[in-house]
């Protein structure tokens, strides 16, 4: 049997006791994959669905083609060959020429001021740039979706290049906790609106672009109209909806998106929506389900990686204006910050693709949280799992009456903030089946994590094994510090 090697991706590694890479056997990709699960059981949710089909989140490379373009599982392996993994993570072409945006395009702009020339003086003598380059950015437009972790790095860039006009969407407020990596903002900045203090930033940094703010977040019903007035829209989101919604209104509006992820250690960064190019659906038909991947609020992300991604993003878009390079339509950069490696695997256009394929089904936007498995922003995606408002266990607490709470979250966040004081419990979801002999069945149990994906899970499998008394805590532990304690810590 062939000898191959496995790479396992950063989210997936817990799986394995934290290894980055397996030696494996098999003579196909099936047959190292049932190995794989036999292995780590833990791994079959995540490749596999119900009915043992691998799922269309996921994609299976060997060395850099994609096993779907090759034989599926059925791919013959041979020894010393690699097999990547790679998982969709939220929360992302050959050389060519002009973006094409519908926004007026990278038009040539009127002569440099003198003042414009000094300021640029460093792009103005490559000869990649030079002046003729130089008016192209000036000339083009550029709307960013998300002001966070990725969009600073990529805002600051883009404005300190001179791209004329950028368009900002965000609608969140800056919290101490964005810090961390989100570099448009300081102390100063935290409870003020975050486009108010990046237009502020973005303007000392370079007063000849125009900054352009839309303090709403980005719908079905406003998208066309936000992103249509530019020729390439930088995707800084942190979400799935978001990210398909920008996905497929750049698709209906023929420009180009320049995708970014990020989770943990883990990093990506692609090109979409090129001429003959692939858009984000061709690599993920579809979405993880609720709650089986964490965000980066309940998984973390090293604080400067949105700073190499988004930096990464900014590089594409000015070279997009310039026509100049080999883009990453194509191909999806792959960025492990651990063994500090980048790769890149290639990103086949599917023809079936309902977005940009030959006989596309997606002509306009649709309901994109639903897609998502999200029913509504506010439900946590609990579906018809019994629950609990704050208010209603802040009410029984103070009236003594008889429950448990469980805390499903890890560790490490117990630390940051937790409802010990309260009777609170932690037990990680990962451990429950383990430990559920810890577990009074008789007890009324109230479970909550962050925000409420991991309690709605435990609640399921602890009310199939039994416990008939398990509740969830609606918004988690983050609605408590809300509405409850406003003096708790957040994250």
């Amino acid at each position: 049997m062939a000898k191959v090697t496995v790479r396992i991706p950063t989210p997936l590694r817990p799986l394995v006791g934290g290894r980055a890479e397996l030696m494996l056997e098999g003579d196909s990709v099936g047959e190292v994959l049932s190995e794989l699960c036999a292995a780590n059981a833990d791994f079959r949710e995540q490749l596999f669905d119900s009915e043992g089909q691998l799922r269309n989140f996921v994609n299976i490379y060997v060395n850099d083609r994609n096993v779907r373009d090759l034989e599926g599982e059925q791919t013959a392996l041979m020894d010393g060959e690699q097999l990547d993994i790679v998982p969709s993570i939220a929360g992302g072409a050959p050389a060519g020429s002009q973006p094409a945006g519908n926004g007026g395009g990278a038009t040539v702009a009127d002569e440099l001021t003198p003042g414009e020339i000094h300021r640029y003086v460093r792009h103005l003598t490559m000869p990649e740039v030079g002046l003729a380059g130089q008016k192209k950015l000036k000339g083009a437009s550029v709307v960013l979706i998300g002001a966070g972790g990725l969009g600073s790095p990529a805002a600051l860039y883009l404005v300190a290049a001179g791209v004329g006009r950028l368009g900002i969407v965000d609608h969140d407020a800056v919290d101490i906790t964005n810090l961390q990596r989100q570099i448009l903002y300081g102390t100063s900045s935290v409870g003020r609106s975050k486009l108010e203090s990046a237009r502020e930033r973005l303007h000392d940094l370079n007063p000849e672009v125009e900054v352009e703010t839309f303090e709403v977040r980005l719908t079905s019903e406003n998208a066309l109209d936000v992103m249509g007035g530019f020729d390439i829209v930088v995707d800084g989101s942190d979400n799935f909806p978001t990210r398909y919604l920008v996905s497929d209104a750049s698709v209906l509006l023929g420009m180009p998106s320049v995708y970014g992820a990020i989770f943990r250690f883990d990093g990506q960064a692609s090109v979409f929506g090129m001429p003959g190019g692939p858009c984000y659906r061709c690599l993920f038909r579809e979405p993880p389900p609720a709650g089986l991947v964490p965000n980066c609020v309940e998984a973390g992300v090293l604080g400067v990686l949105p700073g190499i991604v988004g930096t990464i993003q900014a590089t594409e878009t000015v070279k997009l204006i310039l026509g100049t390079g080999e883009s990453l339509s194509g191909r999806l950069l792959l960025i492990d910050a651990m063994r500090m490696e980048f790769r890149t695997v290639s990103i086949r256009k599917d023809p079936e693709c309902p977005a940009c394929g030959e006989h596309p089904t997606i002509t306009e936007l649709i309901d994109y949280e639903a897609f998502c498995g999200l029913a509504s922003v506010e439900t946590n995606g609990a579906g018809d799992v019994p629950q609990i408002e704050v208010e209603e266990l802040e009410a029984a607490l103070d009236a003594d009456e008889p429950l448990a709470i469980l805390d499903v979250r890890e560790p490490y966040e117990w630390v940051i903030c937790n409802l010990g004081h309260r009777g609170a419990r932690l037990i990680p979801e990962g451990e429950l089946v383990a430990r559920l002999n810890e577990i009074d069945p008789k007890v009324r149990l109230v479970v909550h994590c962050h925000s409420g994906g991991r309690s709605t899970k435990a609640v399921e499998f602890l009310r199939q094994a039994g416990y008939t008394n398990a509740f969830n805590l609606r918004g988690g532990i983050s609605a408590w510090a809300k509405r409850i304690d406003t003096e708790m810590a957040t994250y």
